[in-house]
């Protein structure tokens, strides 16, 4: 499947093309959490929904965020985003705006460790969740029931790298009328558009590849215009007006917003805008360096195994080649004596000993015993995380330092 050309040029000039105050580069940073009217009629205007683009309260949204989810909408060539004040709470958004009590969710088992947590919440409020191997259509298709609503995977799972079954699980959805969201943080919309495989709605968490510095935190959901609003059961009448393009992702603006109040601020949104002038720098290096250093990795004699989806070892490697532009800055790997785990990555000294992903800093952390550990040994089972699985976000170092760095840790 030919991949939509990502363009810089478009994303780094963005700001410009709806002009910015006094001449700026830059989309200025609006801190102003109410917004005034000559007109009573035009407040009350925003508030019925009748006038577009226009500012109430902040926690709706500032010109700020406007821009930024402008800029993310051009990125994953959709029709409108949302922006939240992380990846959790756009997918909260997601999840608790667009299902009830009695509805059914089929879901990767392969998830972010907070995301299977969330889900599982969901399922206290009277969600059904199926969580299935998405590496495989015909687990999808054997969980379907008459009151699935939607389907939910990840691009690139977080941290064992299993690469769903996209293309086949969009066809599906697309035969079934169901809305297929896709998680797209690992690979961002340089290495993979999900409207290409009929994803409805798309989320990234905007802390990670897009905002790139770990110094912002941030998450959007994209509406890719693919997906008939109109046949979604769980729309709200009151939203249930206009165009039906706009219908679920208003909804996701208002209930994940409004009432929920996952808002993110101007301050967070104006340095994540800036981080994303470079994303398509910063995941051409780290892509390659990760590629290097898994080739290094699964070579060394002290190393079992290595998850990275470009090596042709990688179950989904195929599949992965094909859709992904490049495997992105995610890699795991398992030593051949678990027991050595923690010694090894206390003598590592240019990766950081720390959790989170797409910094330009490499980090490492040892999986089971920290971000998994509240799952348990039967879900990280099923999850295909070894207890002994060292997971690695590799960042803008030169490679053979890295490399050099993770030869003497080994030995």
């Amino acid at each position: 499947m030919p991949e939509p050309r990502f363009s810089t040029t478009d994303i780094v000039h963005s700001d410009r093309e709806v002009g910015v105050e006094h001449g700026g580069i830059h989309k200025p940073i609006h801190t102003s959490v109410q917004y005034g009217f000559e007109r009573v009629e035009d407040l009350i205007g925003v508030f019925q929904g009748t006038l577009k683009n226009s500012f109430s309260y902040a926690r709706q949204g500032t010109p700020t965020t406007a821009a930024l989810e402008a800029k993310i909408t051009r990125m994953e060539q959709g029709v409108g985003s949302v922006c939240f004040a992380s990846g959790m709470a756009a997918i909260s958004a997601v999840l608790l705006t667009l299902l009830r009590g009695g509805d059914h969710l089929v879901s990767s088992r392969h998830v972010f460790g907070n995301t299977n947590s969330l889900l599982d919440t969901l399922g206290e409020f009277g969600v059904e969740v199926s969580k299935v191997d998405a590496t495989s259509v015909d687990q999808v298709a054997a969980a379907l029931r008459p009151t699935t609503r939607m389907v939910f995977v990840e691009t690139i799972a977080n941290p064992a790298t299993q690469v769903a079954d996209l293309e086949a699980i969009g066809a599906l959805c697309r035969e079934r009328g169901l809305l297929y969201v896709v998680d797209n943080t690992i690979t961002s919309p340089v290495l993979f558009r999900p409207k290409t495989v009929g994803a409805g709605l798309v989320i990234n968490s905007l802390s990670k590849s897009i905002g790139g510095h770990g110094a912002a935190l941030g998450g959007a959901v994209t509406d890719t215009g693919v997906f008939d609003w109109q046949n979604h059961p769980r729309i709200a009448a009151s939203y249930r007006k206009g165009d039906p393009r706009g219908w679920g992702l208003m909804q996701v603006r208002k209930k994940g917003l409004r009432d929920m109040g996952g808002s993110l601020s101007s301050e967070q949104a104006h340095q994540i805008s800036v981080g994303s002038d470079t994303l398509a720098l910063r995941m051409a290096q780290t892509s390659a360096t990760a590629l290097v250093l898994a080739r290094f990795l699964e070579s060394h004699a002290a190393v079992g195994r290595v998850h990275y989806p470009m090596l042709a070892s990688h179950p989904q490697h195929a599949l992965a080649a094909r859709l992904f532009s490049a495997g992105s800055w995610l890699l795991a790997f398992e030593l051949r004596d678990a027991s050595r785990c923690l010694p090894v990555l206390d003598r590592l000294r240019v990766p950081i000993k720390a959790t989170g992903l797409g910094d330009t800093r490499s980090l490492v952390i040892p999986v089971a015993p920290t971000i998994f550990w509240e799952a348990g040994p039967q879900v990280r089972a099923e999850m295909g995380i070894a207890d002994g699985l060292v997971r690695v976000s590799v960042g803008l170092e030169d490679a053979g330092d890295l490399i050099a760095d993770f030869e003497q840790a080994l030995s």
